[in-house]
């Protein structure tokens, strides 16, 4: 018997996946230099991360954006693709909340830095609402499926965060803590707790 993709015999209807797939991450091109190695280990520090490579998934998004602005920024004023495509980059990155109102020039993208992005991120978002009480407990109640934005519960740390989605961040309405039923500790001193007074 032959197999096929994952787990699948041949003859099932599944086949192999072709598609090219692009890095989500760059690795840094001295491994071994202490300056960065401690900017990144803060950086994991503070917003709760699980390993380095979520700092280098940032970075490459960011030296995309950058990228992207300094082309546009070597074409004049009222070129058509500056135009369009600025505007386009502008609008995102606005939305995210990475830039506002008073920053709307391709200049400003140049000087986004990671703890931009990484402020954007949903795991700090929770905790700065005070929905957490730690930025790693954030995390966990994001794993958990605790936490909804709009109503969509979202299990994603890394989800970045809009601007108009912000306020509409709360626990999901079948969790503990928004409402719905007991977890599974709580259940079981419920059920311990009503045999206890059926005893006595």
């Amino acid at each position: 018997r032959v197999e096929v993709g994952r787990g699948k015999e041949k003859g099932e209807g599944m086949t192999r996946d072709y598609r090219n797939r692009s890095k989500t991450s760059r690795t840094p091109r001295r491994p071994f230099e202490k300056e960065r190695i401690d900017a990144e280990l803060q950086l994991v520090g503070k917003y709760g991360l699980k390993n380095k490579r979520e700092v280098w998934r940032v970075q490459l998004v960011l030296s995309k954006i950058r990228s992207a602005a300094r082309e546009l920024l070597t074409l004049e004023e009222n070129h058509p693709r500056r135009m369009f495509e600025g505007s386009a980059l502008l609008k995102r990155l606005t939305k995210l909340g990475l830039l506002d109102e008073n920053t709307q020039a391709l200049d400003y993208c140049l000087s986004l830095k990671v703890g931009d992005f990484l402020e954007r991120r949903l795991q700090t978002q929770v905790f700065k609402l005070g929905l957490a009480k730690s930025i790693h407990h954030a995390r966990v109640l994001i794993r958990q499926r605790h936490i909804r934005v709009g109503k969509q519960m979202v299990n994603v740390p890394s989800f970045a965060v809009r601007v108009d989605s912000q306020k509409h961040i709360d626990f999901a309405l079948s969790s503990p803590f928004g409402g719905g039923r007991p977890g599974r500790v709580k259940r079981r001193a419920m059920a311990k707790g009503q045999g206890d007074d059926e005893e006595e």
